[in-house]
């Protein structure tokens, strides 16, 4: 009965759970047959959506968009739509390809990652289908930027999204990239996963999403970008999008664009128009006032948020150094490319986030970062093109808002870059600086350089990578190394000289400049390799190879240049020196006068050799011995020099001289003299204090051990064994040796006459002590 019963309330049970699992089956299908419905007339109305209804709607939820992507912009604020997302989003949708060209600062970001999310959705996307829509951004901090929206909008679906860029743990990538649906990265790090992980799978991509597609595009990421396109299939949906465009063939080509819908774009124009609100000016300025009106404005603009671009990235640290130690009254920073990830990032977060702010940066800020609230853009240095001049000052006005730029133009840049600019539709106001408002810095600067010698090679390097920025432009009509004033410039930056300049390589230094540093070593190993193979003939033994060691010392390199034996190969005669021969010591054959050589005969007598040998003697001669003391200058002087009798007859009366100086002595003894009594009264107080602290902590010691007491064991039966115990833990007392003047006065009275005095012995134990006592006695 009791195993029935037990059946009885099972069944039930089991019941009940087969019911819930069946109705979870059936909502499960449920839904998922309504999200294939919602899924079906969405595409229906994409299909049908015309665009001349773009006109009519204005906001996201009146395009043909999933409820979880609604859902996520409404949150993150992005409820009405701009112009570029309008006319993109639609085409987008219906799986197109587009060229987007629109204004800096139009939210073309959105543009792209909205059609992203929904062509997954469509497309029935998984995670278990491995990487679905790869987007590719120029800079690292416009990923960053990408990859924070991405996650904002589309945190309400179903997808794994990836963000891979230089300077993380490649190894934590590699790991987890394989199971991203959607990856986000620069170029060179997504090449490098492409060619280096195992688990990342290419075939089920679905579109493909070039920002800032011109920058990408060039000469600096061409190999990357090859690279990437190899790993892909053509059959897939390609999305460009930049506030400027390329319209080379074979660059489109290369991306296999199919009649691809260009939006935003002209025919007869490549570079589109900075925003309305944006009020645009430049100065005529030669090269050695750069940075004296940099100066003047930062310190007439310090409620403001200020953007300053340089050409290269020395100009960029030289500047923060010396603008930092000089102190404006408002806080700079620094962004280039050779700086670490994580101080990129926090930079970048610090100029968002701060009110008043000066950041000195290169172009790599220039695209697509979204700076809120910059006021100024200062262009120090003459962009590279039309193009890079809309970049720069587009991260101000943006979304409306205002802004005004300022452009530094030297004479010789002036009219060439004026008509680029105006061929662009750009149109700019000049603006004329007041004598009074500008202040130099050239002596500051100066100071700063010969006090500390890292500032004066910071200089230099500015000095030298302005030079070469301008060698490597394309636009000769420009940008002319041959009239820039080397002198001029040097002293501007506080240098004492224009330092020689050596420039290698030309163009050709941004693609070395964005290869990733593996290619390079790879490269250089193909080298090496190379001049081995042509030297197989030469038979080279062990200690060919020793000598030719150059990691035994830290300056093993230098110490071979200066000793002579390293093994290289001879140079041409006409050949430059290097800068790797610094150290070099060459060697002059010097004539050497008979009057110089010391006398190293031996002496004729004994007194000469007497003489020699003795210290004092030998020093006879030559006079008293005395000191020397260096100046700041490393002159040697005598601690003691006489002066010159004029000069001491110019300063007055010997008599008034000697008062004076007897009077300022005998201060300078007196104030000598009050600090050291005082300093010997302290000492004193201070050794009284330690006498009485010592004679306390020995009266307590001794007042401590008269009120010890001796410890008897509680309830013990045995009264004998308390005692015994008694008499063990009680001492006898030390007797004083007496004097011997006690010794003499007593003997008569204290001597011992033989008489033993004890008690009346009680027990036993009592007679056995007794005669032990009498015994040793």
């Amino acid at each position: 009965m009791p195993i029935s019963n037990e059946i009885l309330k099972v069944e039930p049970r089991a019941t009940m759970v087969k019911a819930n699992k069946k109705n979870k089956k059936l909502d499960r299908k449920a839904r998922r047959q309504t999200e294939e419905e919602e899924l079906a007339l969405l595409k229906k109305r994409i299909e049908e959506f015309q665009p001349e209804d773009t006109k009519e709607t204005s906001q996201f939820q009146d395009y043909p968009i999933t409820e979880a992507t609604l859902r996520g912009l409404r949150e993150a604020n992005f409820v009405s739509m701009t112009d570029i997302q309008k006319r993109t989003i639609l085409p987008a949708l219906k799986g197109e390809d587009i060229i987007g060209t629109a204004k800096t600062g139009s939210g073309k970001t959105l543009a792209f990652l909205i059609p992203v999310i929904e062509c997954l959705i469509h497309n029935n996307v998984t995670e278990y289908d491995g990487l679905a829509a790869l987007i590719v951004s120029p800079t690292r901090e416009l990923a960053v930027q990408i990859f924070e929206v991405l996650t904002k909008i589309g945190k309400y679906n179903a997808f794994s999204a990836g963000l891979v860029t230089g300077g993380k743990d490649v190894q934590f990538e590699k790991e987890r990239i394989g199971r991203m649906n959607i990856l986000v990265g620069t170029p060179g790090r997504i090449s490098q996963h492409f060619n280096q992980s195992v688990g990342i799978e290419t075939s089920n991509l679905q579109i493909l999403v070039l920002d800032e597609a011109d920058r990408c595009l060039d000469m600096g990421f061409r190999k990357q970008i090859d690279s990437i396109l190899g790993h892909l299939s053509p059959e897939r949906q390609t999305l460009l999008f930049s506030a400027t465009q390329s319209d080379s063939v074979k660059d489109l080509a290369r991306l296999s664009l199919t009649n691809p819908t260009k939006i935003g774009v002209s025919s007869d124009a490549s570079v589109s128009a900075t925003p309305d609100t944006l009020d645009q000016y430049y100065i005529r300025i030669n090269l050695e006032d750069k940075l004296d009106v940099l100066w003047s404005f930062i310190k007439t603009h310090l409620k403001s948020k200020i953007l300053v671009f340089f050409s290269s990235s020395k100009q960029v640290q030289y500047t923060y150094e010396t603008f930092r130690t000089l102190q404006p009254g408002i806080s700079l920073m620094r962004l280039y490319g050779r700086h670490k990830q994580t101080s990129r990032l926090e930079t970048t977060t610090k100029f968002s986030q701060a009110q008043y702010a000066c950041l000195f940066a290169t172009d790599i800020v220039a695209r697509g970062l979204d700076f809120p609230a910059i006021d100024w853009v200062i262009q120090v240095d003459c962009p590279e093109d039309a193009a890079t001049y809309v970049h720069r000052v587009g991260r101000c006005a943006r979304f409306g808002r205002s802004g005004k730029s300022l452009l530094m133009l030297m004479p010789s840049e002036e009219e060439a870059m004026l008509k680029r600019l105006q061929s662009n539709d750009i149109e700019i106001k000049n603006m004329n600086i007041k004598k009074n408002s500008k202040k130099t810095i050239r002596p500051q600067l100066q100071s700063l350089c010969f006090k500390d010698p890292q500032m004066k090679n910071l200089g230099q390097r500015a000095f030298i990578s302005y030079y070469r920025s301008i060698y490597v432009q394309k636009d000769k009509e420009v940008f002319d190394v041959e009239s820039l004033p080397a002198d001029k410039f040097a002293e501007s930056l506080g240098l004492p000289g224009a330092p020689k300049i050596k420039i290698k390589g030309g163009e050709g230094n941004k693609e070395k400049k964005n290869m990733s540093r593996q290619l390079m070593e790879l490269e250089q190993a193909d080298r090496d390799g190379e001049v081995k193979s042509d030297d197989k003939k030469k038979v080279r033994t062990k200690y060919d190879r020793m000598f030719e060691r150059q990691n035994q010392t830290v300056l093993s390199k230098e110490y071979l240049n200066m000793t002579g034996t390293e093994i290289r190969k001879a140079k041409d005669e006409s050949e430059e020196e290097s800068d790797d021969d610094f150290m070099k010591v060459k060697r002059t054959d010097h004539d050497i006068k008979d009057t110089e050589i010391p006398d190293l005969s031996l002496p004729a007598s004994k007194r000469a050799a007497k003489k020699a040998l003795s210290k004092k003697l030998s020093i006879k001669d030559k006079g008293n011995p005395t000191k020397l003391v260096f100046d700041d200058d490393g002159e040697a002087h005598p601690i003691y020099e006489l002066e010159d009798e004029e000069d001491f007859r110019k300063k007055g009366d010997a008599k008034d001289q000697k008062k004076e100086f007897v009077s300022k002595e005998t201060d300078m003894m007196n104030e000598a003299d009050v600090a050291d009594k005082a300093l010997a009264k302290a000492k004193r107080q201070e050794k009284k204090r330690k006498r009485k602290e010592a004679e306390r902590r020995m009266l307590e010691e001794d007042d401590s051990g008269d009120d010890e007491g001796v410890q008897v064991t509680l309830g013990a039966p045995d009264l004998e064994r308390d005692l015994e115990s008694l008499d063990e833990e009680i001492e006898e007392p030390k007797l004083k040796k007496p004097k011997w003047f006690e010794n003499s006065k007593n003997s008569n009275n204290d001597g011992d006459d033989g008489v033993v005095e004890i008690d009346e012995p009680q027990s036993l134990e009592d007679l056995e002590a007794l005669t032990s006592r009498l015994i040793n006695n």
